[in-house]
């Protein structure tokens, strides 16, 4: 596959991957390698990665514990400590290898040590490949309120080989799908229908799928990399989303839930709104929400569940002047970003999405 541009970087695949990052090793003078695991990726992804590195340079295996809850500024100050350590200095390299909180935090630990060390992202979920490899957003979360600290900061290069799949549940899968579903919203109906009937896609079809997906997102981020106007299209199902997805993290009687499972409830209830916004017929709402729900499992919402969701969408980082803003749909492959929603369109969206 052809690599894609981005801003001021590459994301490569499969084997052409593994070249482009050993030839990097080569032109650049590195003092040593600094490699940043969850035990998850530790255990399936580094006996796979770690061979194919070629260079002479000594590798240091920081690991930390996987899952969202960890993604925050304590984590990154213990990842400091141990680079200060073990003698990590300016012209050191991190290489990410993981997925989205992995990423994320890792970019985030390399963009602030030192004022900066060049990093390269190796995700290997499929939320990663088609969400945090491209943008060169970093961050972490601040209680349960998500990606509050961070800097936008793109990595050296992005390596995506789709055999590191093969390792993942199909819970993580269908997380990943969500983004893809949301790019097809947002700005391409075509590959929004590739998705309707899921069996009838094979594996072989799944790498041409994934890099039709960056393609998108990258589209997007180089048009407006800092996201001050269509990079917000990309919060399509986030607003709503991400609020849902920190109440349920913090909250000790519910079951946390995967980034994607409330991205996909986020997706529905958020072109709820875009119907009643009349952005959306009748029949592309009925499509939507067929579609993911035919995918993702439901969310139980009890009543004393939506005023704290709607608590957290005060502190959502889109906000301004005090302004929800939502980014909608304006019929399938369309967006219409900056929208401003009452809390009663939302409590009706609630009700809609439990029928």
């Amino acid at each position: 596959m052809k690599s894609i541009q981005a801003n001021n970087y590459l994301v490569h695949f499969n084997q052409n991957a593994y070249e482009a990052l050993n030839n990097h090793l080569r032109e650049n003078k590195y003092s040593n390698i600094f490699i940043i695991v969850d035990e998850h990726t530790n255990e399936h992804c580094l006996p796979k990665f770690i061979p194919m590195l070629e260079t002479d340079l000594s590798i240091e295996i920081i690991e930390f514990e996987a899952g969202e809850a960890n993604k925050n500024i304590e984590t990154c100050i213990e990842i400091w400590n141990i680079l200060t350590e073990l003698g990590a200095d300016r012209k050191s390299l991190i290489i990410n290898v993981g997925g989205g909180v992995v990423t994320d935090l890792g970019g985030f630990v390399a963009s602030t040590f030192k004022r900066g060390v060049n990093f390269i992202n190796v995700p290997t979920t499929l939320l990663s490949m088609v969400d945090a490899s491209v943008g060169g957003k970093t961050g972490v979360d601040l209680g349960n309120l998500k990606n509050q600290i961070g800097v936008i900061n793109v990595p050296q290069m992005v390596l995506i080989d789709t055999e590191y799949l093969e390792t993942l549940p199909q819970t993580e899968m269908r997380s990943g799908l969500a983004e893809m579903l949301k790019h097809g919203l947002i700005y391409d109906a075509p590959y929004w229908r590739q998705f309707s009937d899921l069996k009838s896609i094979v594996f072989d079809e799944l790498d041409q799928l994934i890099y039709r997906s960056v393609e998108i997102k990258n589209e997007i981020v180089i048009q407006d990399p800092t996201e001050k106007n269509i990079r917000k299209a990309l919060n399509f199902g986030h607003t709503l989303g991400h609020a849902i997805e920190g109440y349920f993290l913090e909250s000790e009687e519910k079951t946390t839930l995967l980034h994607g499972e409330a991205i996909a409830a986020g997706m529905i209830l958020e072109a709820y709104i875009s119907l009643k916004q009349n952005l959306i017929s009748e029949e592309e709402y009925r499509e939507i929400k067929t579609v993911i729900k035919g995918i993702y499992d439901d969310i139980i919402f009890e009543e004393n569940d939506i005023d704290p969701i709607l608590e957290l969408l005060i502190h959502d980082k889109k906000n301004e002047y005090g302004l929800i803003q939502f980014a909608l749909i304006e019929g399938i492959g369309k967006i219409k970003i900056n929208q401003s929603v009452e809390n009663k369109l939302i409590l009706e969206a609630f009700e809609d999405y439990k029928s």
